[in-house]
């Protein structure tokens, strides 16, 4: 039961991850992202990786659920390899991302500006609407902006004096959330991490009972 659980885990965490990226990609006002016509590739393929990591972890938890209640060693055996794929490119995009976390901040911080550039737009606007409200910011002069920018999210007089850029808001969140995003993925890895030994552990039950009979 308890490995039937674990996988069944896997599977929802898979689901959320993929609803995430699909609610990202077709949500009417994200989806004007893609809409831009912009060099910076950093969202696009954030996105993108969200919906095939989803994806790949429901198909994992799948093989997991499946070789547990038919006690297969070859379904137990691919579920394995791929959580440990997964594992290992979990851990390469956390030093990937440590390591590059200046440049990631610059690409956002460079995208925003070109959208922000672009704001006449239609699909620039519902994009700026979008950033905006998720970061509670305003433009790129923060509360000078808030009461004349229609895209910034509404607050009153008072309450727009304490409103930042949004340079300002990708350099908070990413400088004071960052220890938040890195507890997420360690937690995510000791799942994984026991996932792979809940399936060893079950193999080798199974080949035993497989060598008394």
């Amino acid at each position: 039961l308890l490995f039937n659980e674990a996988y069944l885990f896997l599977q929802l965490a898979g689901t959320a991850v993929l609803a995430i990226g699909l609610w990202l990609r077709f949500d009417s006002q994200t989806k004007s992202i893609f809409e831009l016509e912009s060099n910076n590739t950093t969202f696009y393929t954030g996105v993108y990786i969200l919906i095939g990591a989803g994806a790949l972890m429901m198909l994992v938890g799948f093989l997991g659920c499946c070789g547990a209640l038919q006690e297969s060693q070859c379904m137990l055996g691919l579920f394995f390899f791929f959580l440990f794929v997964i594992f290992a490119l979990e851990i390469a995009a956390a030093i990937w991302g440590f390591a590059n976390k200046e440049k990631v901040i610059d690409e956002l911080k460079e995208f925003y500006m070109e959208t922000y550039e672009k704001r006449s737009q239609a699909a620039a606007r519902e994009t700026l609407k979008a950033f905006q409200l998720a970061l509670d910011c305003c433009g790129v002069k923060g509360f000078l902006e808030q009461q004349f920018m229609d895209t910034c999210p509404k607050k009153t007089v008072v309450e727009s004096v304490t409103t930042v850029s949004c340079p300002a808001a990708i350099d908070d969140v990413f400088n004071s959330k960052l220890n938040v995003i890195g507890a997420v993925g360690l937690g995510i890895a000791v799942i994984m991490i026991f996932g792979m030994i809940f399936s060893m552990v079950l193999c080798c039950a199974i080949r035993k009972n497989r060598e008394m009979v």
